[in-house]
């Protein structure tokens, strides 16, 4: 009797854990709580799919918005729009049971009906890199994956904790970061882009601009004249419009050929990758700091 009794009591309490476990915090405050884990979910952003994949969810991803193409297998998966204009019919006939939204990219407006509708969603807004290591922890945890989750955020924070120990408190390099060239765009200091910049010993010119994607003219940064452009784009080549900067021959990037470029999906998307880009980055600001002792 007391086996039972005890066995009982046992598997009782090993239920509440486990419905407690399937509980998180979202990146906007909301309290997200499964009674088991996610096997249906809906990814509404390229990054969000990469991180659940890199967490081991990938198989019960049900469907995405353009531009989830990493790894190759998210492009095989059943489209729901794009992020800004999410197909709110397609989204509910997939019956996910979990919806993981970018808040600044599908818009709170979006995050909000889809909930009025009944579905759970998890908000998701990294701005520190730690948080993509959270996030990583969070959706295994709700896909029944927490062992692969955790492993895979302790893996990206031994990668960024050892860049930081290296390059942080390198002599600072003031950089202009390039998203597109017409219109003139760059990021401020409110974007993980800058935070990366900041990670390999660099800073962010166009730190205080307003809003998070600001355009710019040309004239703002010939005035800031920054150590070091790094230009994105729109894919794994260099673009063509980095060298539009070499017009100004008086500015220190040029001048000195400091002109660089970090494939868009290694800094632009908030995933383990990010820390591919910030390698690359890193080497690039130390090439900067080389050079400036040269002169």
């Amino acid at each position: 009797m007391f086996v039972r009794i005890g066995g009982l009591f046992l598997t009782m309490l090993m239920t509440q854990l486990s419905v407690a476990e399937l509980s998180v915090i979202d990146d906007r405050g909301t309290r997200i709580t499964l009674n088991a884990p996610a096997q249906r979910i809906v990814s509404l952003a390229p990054h969000l799919t990469e991180l659940l994949f890199a967490a081991g969810a990938g198989s019960q991803i049900v469907g995405v918005v353009e531009h989830s193409d990493y790894p190759p297998a998210a492009s095989r998966i059943a489209q729901v729009g794009a992020s800004k204009s999410v197909s709110h019919e397609a989204l509910i006939a997939l019956k996910p049971d979990l919806v993981l939204a970018w808040h600044s990219g599908n818009g709170a407006h979006l995050i909000s009906r889809l909930r009025e509708l009944g579905l759970t969603v998890y908000a998701n807004e990294p701005k520190k890199l730690p948080d993509v290591a959270r996030s990583l922890r969070d959706f295994g945890l709700l896909s029944g994956h927490a062992a692969r989750g955790d492993a895979a955020a302790e893996e990206f924070m031994q990668t960024y904790t050892q860049l930081l120990r290296t390059f942080a408190d390198r002599e600072p390099v003031r950089v202009f970061y390039q998203v597109w060239n017409q219109p003139l765009i760059t990021m401020n200091g409110e974007h993980l882009i800058s935070a990366v910049i900041e990670l390999c010993g660099g800073r962010n010119v166009f730190a205080d601009a307003i809003p998070i994607a600001p355009r710019i003219n040309v004239e703002s940064v010939l005035r800031l004249d920054p150590d070091a452009i790094v230009a994105s784009g729109m894919a794994d080549a260099r673009p063509d419009w980095l060298d539009m900067w070499k017009a100004w021959p008086t500015l220190k990037a040029v001048r000195n050929q400091q002109l660089y470029f970090v494939p868009p999906d290694l800094l632009q998307r908030h995933t383990p990758r990010l820390l591919d880009g910030a390698k690359m980055l890193c080497e690039q600001l130390q090439a900067t700091r080389a050079d400036a002792k040269q002169h």
